[in-house]
């Protein structure tokens, strides 16, 4: 017998019990999204590799170590995408989306990091994002956390915590990059090993780091609030007025730096004690000079990403299960040659009420083995159509989940009969 294949780690089936959830986080956030006037953009799942070195950072972990990046038969260097900010940009820029306009954007699906897969990471994993265009003040920058304040109050997720940070602009990092170097320099024999590759490539990225050993002395570490130039200072100030004008409850968080180079300014995580080591459940910022250096008009920009896994698992925890909805009817065909005259009828059916949920038993089977699957189906209705029925122009009709006689009804008058039990509009 030969062996079965499985999925590959890290890449995991969503099954049929698990889709009603996944469903409805979807639905809510395209709602959302739309109250807040945001439109849906569809991007593809592979992009050239160039998009995301230029983008994420030659010198970060997601580049150096996590992108899937083959050649393909044309000899190009391709990679599964890993994040979506950079295909957006790209796509905006190519399309011509952003020229002298702003554009409130939103998208959904899967990214790609070969990391260790554990509880909340998985080398595919499913995003939501949203990218504003052309809109340069911190208002811009509070909706997007506002936005994502309404989203855990409309799924009821409770105990998300707000961390906040100002990354200043480029030129103000790069000042307080030559500080912090000088700073951890000094202290060589103090850092890790993961941290002393980081002071040659991305300094910033010691500050975030999670070893315990190292947490004195990044504490230690000059703040880079202290390096802030003005611009950068005021826009963080009012921001943060706005969010507690809103009733918005944050942590300036001086060690959030976020592992995307193309990040300056505000930068933003929701994150949670619940998920073990994976806490960031959201988490976004500005970046305004990202699309200029991709090729187009300097634009301001800003936008988040939140893990659909997590909010998943923290919609576990909850306890409300989202269940799948059942048929309306489930149509049993109990004679030899009916087969046809139950489908056509199924079908006008459908047509008679768009959205109606008609499960026609085929394959056949006996009698009492199609209604044992009828009641398995939860469907509050069975039709039954048998040779008896079908003679006299006929349907049976059997209530599942009630107490009431079977009764028989004409195949013309079977709308307007299912039109008076009121709850086959639901």
């Amino acid at each position: 017998m030969a062996k079965t294949i499985q999925a590959i780690r890290g890449m995991h089936d969503i099954l049929p019990g698990d889709i009603p959830a996944w469903q409805m986080l979807e639905a809510a956030f395209r709602e959302l999204a739309q109250g807040y006037g945001y439109d849906e953009i569809r991007m593809p799942l592979v992009e050239k590799t160039e998009l995301f070195v230029r983008t994420i950072g030659e010198v970060t972990d997601i580049v150096e170590k996590e992108m899937y990046t083959f050649e393909d038969l044309n000899g190009d260097q391709l990679t599964l995408r890993p994040e979506g900010t950079a295909g957006c940009v790209r796509a905006c820029i190519e399309h011509g989306l952003i020229h002298n306009q702003v554009r409130r954007l939103w998208y959904c699906g899967p990214m790609f990091r070969h990391e260790r897969p554990q509880k909340g990471r998985y080398r595919q994993f499913f995003q939501i994002g949203v990218e504003a265009y052309g809109m340069a003040g911190p208002d811009v920058d509070a909706e997007l956390i506002l936005m994502t304040a309404r989203l855990w109050k409309k799924l009821g997720i409770q105990g998300l915590q707000l961390q906040l940070n100002s990354l200043g602009s480029r030129e103000a990092r790069r000042a307080y990059r030559d500080v912090l170097v000088d700073y951890m320099s000094a202290r060589m024999d103090e850092l890790d090993e993961d941290s002393k590759r980081r002071l040659r490539s991305n300094p910033m990225r010691i500050l975030d780091s999670k070893n315990p050993a190292m947490q004195a002395l990044i504490e230690g570490a000059p703040r880079l609030s202290a390096h802030l130039d003005e611009d950068s200072a005021r826009h963080f100030a009012d921001l943060l007025a706005i969010l507690d004008d809103a009733g918005i409850r944050y942590t300036v968080n001086p060690r959030l730096v976020r592992g995307l180079d193309y990040y300056e300014k505000t930068v933003f995580e929701w994150v949670t004690d619940r998920l073990g080591a994976q806490g960031t459940v959201c988490a976004g910022g500005r970046y305004d000079g990202l699309i200029e250096h991709l090729g187009g008009r300097p634009t301001p920009a800003a936008g988040f990403a939140l893990g659909m896994e997590r909010l998943l698992a923290l919609l576990e925890e909850t306890g409300e299960q989202v269940a799948a909805s059942p048929p309306h009817i489930y149509f049993v065909i109990a004679g030899d040659g009916l087969a046809s005259q139950g489908l056509v009828l199924a079908e006008s059916l459908r047509d008679w009420r768009p959205g109606l949920r008609v499960v026609v038993n085929c394959g056949g089977g006996s009698f009492k083995s199609q209604m044992k699957k009828a009641d398995r189906s939860q469907a509050p209705l069975a039709l039954i159509l048998g040779e008896d029925e079908a003679r006299r122009g006929e349907v049976a009709i059997k209530y599942l989940r009630e107490k009431r006689p079977q009764e028989s009804v004409n195949q013309a008058g079977l709308m307007a009969y299912l039109e008076e039990l009121g709850w086959i509009n639901e």
